[in-house]
Formats: structure tokens, sequence, C-alpha cells
């Protein structure tokens, strides 16, 4: 492949990769130009501190280049690789800025809730999974997806194959119509003085 930027247009990512590791280094500079802005964007939404995501995205691309020798075009997506790699160096930096000495942590009450607290407890989730077959299907799986299971936007992107931005869209969609659906209900599930 020529190493002009108007050939590399359609390539896909791991193959630009994969010319970068063979000695393109014109391969690089397309690459980081269509992977750079979007890893960037991703660590400032997690950090809220453009320096930091700043810090996350180098760090990210770094981590690129070094396992470009290796790469396997046909097991991963370039993107999605990085996109995990982006939230998990995310994830290390928000856990550092929560971290405290042993010494301010206080004794953990009882996990336990009452019998009464159980019971809203099973309620709620009954309301919520009632409301979430109100949803149309892309919504509901994505909000479950990140709320109840915990997902990061990247891995359910990569899951329901489709973009970040479409996991993001989705997802506030969804949270929105699931409020509006959950309102009427706001007394019955112990919600009066929000």
């Amino acid at each position: 492949m020529s190493t002009s930027t108007g050939s590399w247009a359609d390539a896909p990512d791991g193959a630009i990769l994969l010319a970068y590791a063979n000695g393109d280094v014109e391969a690089a500079r397309v690459l980081s130009g269509r992977l750079l802005p979007r890893v960037l964007a991703q660590a400032t939404r997690m950090l809220s501190d453009q320096a930091e995501a700043e810090d996350v995205a180098q760090e990210a691309m770094m981590r690129l280049w070094k396992i470009a020798p290796d790469w396997r075009q046909d097991e991963a997506q370039v993107s999605t690789w990085l996109y995990r790699v982006v939230a998990n160096l995310c994830t290390d930096r928000l856990r550092k800025r929560r971290g405290v000495s042993l010494d301010q942590i206080t004794e953990p009450a009882d996990p336990t809730a009452s019998a009464a607290g159980q019971i809203q407890d099973n309620a709620r989730l009954s309301a919520l999974s009632a409301a979430l077959t109100e949803l149309p299907e892309r919504q509901a799986q994505a909000v479950s997806l990140r709320h109840l299971e915990g997902l990061s936007n990247p891995d359910i992107a990569d899951i329901m194959n489709i973009s970040v931005r479409s996991v993001e869209s989705l997802t506030a969609r969804g949270k929105r119509a699931l409020a509006d659906i959950l309102r009427k209900h706001k007394s019955a599930l112990g919600y009066d003085d929000d």
C-alpha cells in the first residue's frame, strides 16, 4: 500500500497498524489522526480533567504502538482494543483519586437490608424490569448493560456492534424514557421525598 494519506482513507485500522509495525511512519500519523481524538474524548468524559485525559490518551497510544508488531487483524478491532485500554487506564486513575489511607476508613455498617428495605428493593427491581420492557429493545439493552451490568460504553459498543457515541445516545434516551415511565410509581416505590 502506498504511504500517501489519500490511499489510507479507506484502509481498516488494523491494516494501517500493521503498516506502521512494518516501518511505515506515515501510517502512525494517519492512525493517530483517526483514533487520538476519539480516545481523548473518551478519557475526558471519564475523568473530567483535560490534562489527565491527555496523559491517558498518550499512554493508550503508546501501548498501541508497542503491540503493533504482534497485532492480529482478525481477532479484534483496533478501536475496540484501544477503547478498552483507555477505559482501564481511566478507571485506575479514578480509583487512585478515591484512595484513602486505612486509618481514614470507618468500620463498615452491616450491609444486610432490613426486611422492609428488602421488600422495597425487590419492588424497585420489579418496577425497573417492567419499565425496561416498555423501552425499544436497543435502548433497554444499552441501559441494562451500562447501569445494571456495569459495563463500559466501549464494551457495550463492542457487544452491540455499534459506536460508542450510539451507546451514549441509546443510554441517555433510555434513561429519560425510564424516568418518565417510573415517575408515576414514584410514591409506591418510596421516592416521596425526591
